[in-house]
């Protein structure tokens, strides 16, 4: 048998050369590139294998491991999991700074490749330099965090032990019913030791996502909800682009008459103005899609996890008689609330439905219905462009002049805070696929970072990063990133003095202001800080805007520039886009404040709606 003998760091990287797909016709490396943060714990031999490769395997340098990790994962959403972007690390508190982006990918069910430095197997020269110890478990070490926010983990303890395990972590990543991170912990010692690798090990394979189909009694029973249904309903999920059904969707709700709700994640999966989108459903949603779920009969969830922002927190779907059927490749989001599951990858399955329920079609005044809703919910958001400009502007007035005037291939970014429900509720999507808000995991910091990993994987159009002045204060040397780089983004830097939303929800659940706006936290000094000058710093270039009226022309220049552009918008702290659902938060029972008991009281009233079991 042929071997080859390298490093475990050397053999690592050549096998992740080998590792090929087809996207858009084009065979290519399943792995696109790295991130990375050397350090004592992979610089030595992670960093030694990487370095020849840059052609083949580029390494981008990040500024902090939870940013790059994040970056990787938005490239990762943006790719649609067909190919998967490296993250890696020194071990101690690099390490562990890419746990939370872990959570991101494993939330999201998006592909993320890790790899960590770890301490040494021989412990000879335990405790080295950043490592934890356990004083009761030798074994366990700062790798151990990544455990419950990863699919599939790792620690490499002899050479060959990579061979069996990087195809089953691959394969993992892959599996679009358990596609997550995987993370492999490399002890130093173990990066550096050589083995005798069969040379095999490192042909190329041409990989591809499989489309499993569903049970056709699974089929048989959803075809059967379906045909009774007079008021069916589509919920729209991120399963929905991960499967490239797009198509199918479309052209099965248009000849069934059925109106299509969206989630944030399956988020322009249906244009603004197609006749039978009906909105964005649930706590961020709109009051046209919760509107069309109050008496919907017949709920076809299509690769969602119904989380409780699309369900509002299963207040919205009124009817006591309501039925759902869920189509998702993992099982363990087909049989929440005890739907009736359809196992299968969405294309597939869609496409057999469809063949399953012969001739029907909806009653027309379903579709009537929604059309009507949604006609009314537009009218609303282009309200807000009428309104007038008294002191900083609402985060609708902005979204809706941007949303007007920007191509329709941009494609908007956004993730925690105020943002994703204004850009849920009040974006309307004019190319399919073009919104990423990371609200599986809610994650601030992910913005910036992730713009810049969005845009490595996006070719045509511009990446609208929009980012509020809470967490660009918590993650910002991406910037510095997309300029050193070139990959131009164009933040939407939105400043309402704080963490507003969260601010609001205080004030709206009784609480006093505490905490969340600056002016409210405790403070000796109070000013605002000047985004202008940091962002100027990184590289990018930069304006304030005021006035509603200088937004287009801001937004030109933006367009025109040849590098990252931020415009820094001022925000009020307390005009928000209404028309979402209730969303469960937890209320004191007890409390001096009699605001507090009386939104304890509409807690306790609002409960009475939420659905248990179906």
């Amino acid at each position: 048998m042929e071997t080859i003998r390298l490093t475990t760091a050397q053999a690592i990287v050549k096998w992740l050369l080998a590792q090929r797909t087809v996207v858009d016709g084009e065979e290519v490396g399943v792995f696109a590139g790295a991130f990375g943060i050397f350090g004592h714990g992979n610089v030595t031999c992670l960093a030694e294998a990487l370095q020849p490769v840059q052609d083949e395997l580029p390494t981008w340098r990040g500024h902090n491991e939870q940013s790059m990790a994040l970056a990787a994962v938005a490239y990762g959403k943006a790719m649609r999991g067909r190919r998967i972007m490296i993250a890696t690390s020194s071990i101690g508190p690099g390490s562990t700074n890419m746990v939370t982006a872990a959570a991101v990918a494993h939330a999201n069910r998006i592909p993320l490749l890790l790899f960590s430095g770890d301490t040494f197997q021989h412990r000879i020269v335990d405790p080295v330099l950043q490592q934890v110890e356990n004083f009761g478990d030798p074994t366990i070490t700062a790798a151990d965090t990544f455990k419950p926010v990863t699919r599939y983990w790792d620690r490499i303890s002899r050479p060959e032990q990579i061979i069996q395990s990087l195809p089953q972590a691959l394969a993992v990543m892959l599996d679009p019913a358990s596609r997550g991170p995987a993370f492999f912990a490399l002890p130093q010692d173990i990066q550096a030791e050589a083995y005798d690798y069969p040379a095999r090990f490192f042909e190329p394979k041409v990989h591809y996502i499989r489309r499993p189909g569903p049970d056709p009694r699974d089929i048989a029973a959803a075809a059967k909800m379906l045909v009774e249904a007079k008021k069916p309903m589509i919920i729209a999920g991120g399963g929905v682009h991960y499967s490239g059904a797009v198509a199918e969707l479309t052209d099965f709700a248009e000849r069934r008459g059925i109106p299509v709700v969206e989630t944030v994640a399956g988020k322009a999966a249906l244009l603004h103005d197609h006749p039978n989108y009906a909105g964005p459903i649930g706590t961020t949603g709109s009051e046209a899609a919760n509107a069309v779920a109050e008496d919907a009969d017949l709920v076809l969830a299509i690769g969602t996890r119904l989380q409780d922002f699309t369900t509002g927190s299963w207040s919205v779907f009124k009817n006591p008689d309501a039925r759902f059927v869920a189509i998702n490749t993992a099982g363990w989001d087909a049989h929440k609330q005890m739907a009736q599951p359809v196992v299968a990858d969405a294309k597939v399955a869609i496409e057999a439905i469809d063949a399953a329920i012969g001739d029907y079609a909806a009653p027309a005044e379903r579709l009537a219905f929604a059309q009507s809703q949604i006609a009314a919910w537009h009218g609303y958001l282009d309200s807000w462009k009428e309104r007038e400009q008294d002191g900083a502007p609402a985060y609708a007035q902005v979204i809706q002049v941007i949303n007007e005037i920007c191509d329709d291939d941009d494609y908007c970014l956004s993730a925690a805070g105020g943002l994703p429900g204004e850009l849920t509720m009040g974006w309307r999507s004019k190319s399919i696929g073009s919104f990423d808000s990371e609200y599986g995991y809610s994650t601030m910091g992910y913005e910036i970072a992730g713009a810049w990993g969005a845009k490595m994987a996006r070719g045509e159009g511009d990446v609208i990063c929009w980012v509020g002045d809470g967490s660009y204060l918590m993650m910002n040397s991406d910037i510095y990133s997309t300029v050193m780089t070139g990959k131009k983004v164009i933040f939407m830097v939105c400043d309402n003095g704080g963490f507003a939303v969260i601010n609001r929800l205080q004030v709206n659940t009784g609480g006093a202001e505490f905490n969340n706006l600056l002016r409210t936290a405790r403070h000796e000094r109070y000013f605002h800080v000047d985004f202008v000058k940091h962002a100027e710093s990184m590289g990018a270039l930069v304006e304030k805007v005021e006035r509603l009226e200088d937004l287009p022309a801001a937004w030109a220049r933006a367009k025109a520039a040849d590098r990252s552009y931020a415009i820094v918008v001022d925000i009020d702290e307390y005009t928000w886009t209404e028309g979402g659902a209730w969303w469960e938060v937890g209320i004191p029972e007890v409390s001096d404040r009699e605001l507090v008991r009386v939104a304890r009281a509409e807690l306790d009233a609002e409960k009475k709606h939420q659905r248990v079991g179906i």
